[in-house]
């Protein structure tokens, strides 16, 4: 039966399941077995692998539940987009094939006390689905897999946000409010995804908003240690978020440096004469922390179809904002509005007829759209970024 057997395929789940009692040993026995026969593999991947093997479980852990519930769409796609990206590690297809061979072998060896002519069909078939379709799509893709950039300016807008712009060796065609993975030379085979703030100009220009997360590794060290001349690697564009021009006006909520891809899209619409109308929410923690406001009244003054509302969650700056850029706008904006955004952008009301882009971290972005639809606004409008 392979992947219609669901009780097979349940074994599976229960292995891998990132909330079990030997999954990471299971993950860390494959790595392990995977490096043992095939030396090359091992450079691929950072010293600490602990990321590493939570991903892998919870990536396989995910998967099979679609299969379980025999839903195949997301998941070919989720794999799909995984072996357009994985083209920047350098992964070849005896990667594949070796990779395909430790894994099965691992999940026989944990599976030996109940492993027969099901599991085994079920096991093969779903490792081959994988394998097939990362192989296959990083096969046909033809674009570059990564590429290369000089820092041109770094900019402290806040104490813990930066503006930093590159200018590529050669152009990299994205659509405004899709992201990118970028690996900095202060932490190599570290990659860390980053929404470019302005659109594709042909060029080779891109500015990314970077905003320094509390215990992360990569962005501290951007926003500490980034100089003019430092050489950045982008990978491949990935993600969909977008702006449908017929589909009605749009709500956009962004939180810190949420805001880039959001400001990207906004920057496109401007190329053309008629727009559907755009409210932006743009919230931080301190008014200091709108560190783009300045940029987005310019948009707004030439564009009537913009309306801006910047949010804090307090209404006074701590002493140390004083060391930073002013951000006050001059008139213009909508008053600066105090509170949690999803309190604030649901005063307004539903929104239940717009199109729904938000951007930011993972909390702000659950709790925004759980206010939004008990508001009335219908999930399938609403548009984000993969939280995990």
């Amino acid at each position: 039966m392979g992947l219609d057997d669901r009780d097979a395929l349940q074994t599976l789940r229960a292995a891998v399941d990132p909330n079990g009692p030997h999954s990471d040993a299971l993950i860390g026995r494959f790595y392990t077995h995977w490096f043992a026969i095939d030396a090359t593999v091992r450079d691929l991947f950072p010293p600490d692998m602990a990321p590493q093997r939570r991903a892998l479980s919870q990536a396989l852990g995910w998967l099979l539940g679609e299969m379980i519930a025999q839903r195949a769409e997301e998941p070919v796609a989720f794999l799909a987009q995984l072996g357009r990206d994985h083209r920047k590690y350098g992964v070849t297809h005896s990667h594949y094939d070796t990779m395909r061979e430790a894994l099965l072998a691992t999940l026989r060896g944990h599976l030996t006390y109940v492993w027969d002519g099901r599991i085994a069909e079920a096991t093969v078939d779903f490792v081959d689905l994988v394998i097939g379709v990362m192989r296959g799509a990083a096969d046909a893709e033809q674009g570059p897999p990564f590429c290369d950039g000089t820092v041109v300016e770094h900019i402290r807008a806040t104490r813990d946000v930066s503006v930093v712009r590159l200018q590529l060796d050669q152009r990299l065609p994205y659509h405004p409010g899709q992201y990118v993975t970028v690996q900095v030379p202060q932490w190599p085979r570290r990659w860390r995804y980053l929404s470019p703030a302005i659109p594709d100009d042909g060029t080779g220009s891109v500015e990314f908003h970077i905003r320094s997360v509390i215990g992360g590794m990569v962005s501290p060290a951007i926003i500490g240690e980034t100089t003019v001349g430092d050489r950045w690697r982008l990978s491949h564009p990935l993600g969909g978020l977008h702006v449908d021009r017929e589909a009605g006006d749009v709500l956009m909520v962004a939180g810190s440096t949420g805001l880039a891809p959001l400001r990207s899209l906004i920057m496109d619409l401007c190329r053309e004469a008629e727009n559907p109308r755009v409210h932006l929410f743009f919230g931080g923690r301190y008014p200091s922390d709108l560190y783009d406001l300045p940029t987005l009244w310019q948009i707004a003054s030439m564009n009537p179809w913009l309306s801006v509302t910047p949010v804090s969650e307090f209404s006074t700056d701590p002493p140390w904002a004083a060391d930073y850029p002013d951000h006050t706008p001059p008139r213009g904006l909508h008053v600066r509005q105090t509170g949690l955004l999803p309190e604030v952008v649901t005063r307004y009301g539903g929104w239940g007829d717009r199109q729904i882009l938000i951007c930011g971290g993972p909390q702000m972005v659950t709790a925004t759209k759980a206010a939004l639809i008990a508001k009335g606004a219908p999930p399938e409008r609403i548009q984000h970024d993969p939280l995990s």
